[in-house]
């Protein structure tokens, strides 16, 4: 956890409240990294609740409303949603206001809104590779972005303090920070990230249309690994929407390394090939143990997304009582 400092920035514009601006503004709260906090939602039910949490300092239906006197702007949005929002919010930006954004793309924010920006080269955008299946206000928490990574991609020619003050307000956060380019980005998060959850997506609906299989047989008898992906497809249908028409090229680059890898795999099984399908499950098998160790995950079925203190309480069981012989 982050250590309460002085004010690092005066005023943060968060513009949409969802899982992730939600918990942006309780950490950034939490730290005292900011004098205001000022929260945009076009959703007039999501700003309400988000002004009854107390997650603000100023509440706008407007992000222009939000972003004015802002220091720093952050679009928590939909990918596609980013260009509207900076074609929003340029009218009202200081000369030396930050725009920055959470989006799991990176190149496609660039296109998006450097051009509508009246000094794109104070244009950081950023992405924390934290989150949970569940959204709006009250799914945010402050732990969320503890000891995970937080990628920057700043163009090459962005103005060195404006990178500097979007790194120190996610290392505040609680986050690790690391730079790289938007292409190698989207590239890595299309492996790690995105193709991923399109598997999921696609496995779930392939459950439900399994005519052999009822639903509720597939609710009743689901194991681990079904609930997991039922964990991820769970996620915002229009962010993750936004994800695959905005990294399409980087999505089926990774997909078609897959479908050759996945048909090998099939080879196997077919032809009974158990050397080959062990020695493909130890080497993956060796994945999951680094990231544990790695402390971007830990073993504990909550995945750690919410801290023990959020959670369910487990279930006591009686003390057993020993009997004399």
């Amino acid at each position: 956890m982050a250590d309460r400092q002085a004010p690092l920035i005066g005023r943060v514009a968060i513009v949409g409240i969802g899982l992730i601006g939600s918990s942006l503004a309780r950490a950034i709260a939490r730290a005292g990294l900011a004098r205001e906090i000022a929260i945009a939602d076009r959703d007039p039910a999501a700003l309400a609740r988000a002004e009854a949490l107390g997650l603000g300092t100023s509440y706008y239906a407007t992000a222009a409303g939000a972003a004015e006197g802002a220091d720093l702007v952050i679009a928590c949005v939909p990918v596609g949603a980013c260009g509207p929002v900076a074609d929003e919010i340029a009218p009202v930006l200081s000369a030396t206001a930050i725009v920055s954004d959470v989006g799991s793309v990176k190149g496609s924010v660039i296109r998006q809104m450097a051009p509508l920006l009246p000094n794109p080269r104070r244009l950081v955008p950023a992405h924390p590779v934290a989150g949970t299946e569940h959204s709006g206000p009250d799914a945010g928490f402050a732990e969320l972005f503890d000891n995970r990574w937080c990628i920057l991609t700043p163009p090459e020619d962005a103005e060195a303090d404006a990178v500097e003050t979007v790194a120190a307000l996610w290392k505040g956060c609680g986050a690790n920070v690391e730079v790289m380019t938007s292409d190698h980005h989207d590239l890595v998060l299309a492996i790690t990230s995105h193709l991923p959850h399109l598997i999921a997506y696609n496995i779930v609906g392939t459950a439900a249309d399994l005519e052999q299989v009822t639903q509720s047989e597939v609710i009743k008898f689901s194991a681990g690994g079904f609930r997991d992906f039922t964990r991820i497809a769970a996620s915002d249908p229009t962010m993750w929407r936004d994800v695959f028409l905005h990294n399409k090229d980087a999505v089926l680059e990774v997909l078609g390394r897959f479908s050759e890898d996945l048909a090998a795999l099939q080879r196997a099984i077919r032809w009974g090939d158990g050397e080959q399908l062990f020695d493909v499950f130890t080497r993956t098998r060796a994945i999951r143990r680094g990231i544990i160790e790695a402390g971007q995950d830990t073993a504990s079925p909550d995945f750690g997304r919410r801290p023990a203190v959020d959670a369910a309480p487990a279930a006591v069981e009686p003390p057993v009582t020993a009997k004399a012989s």
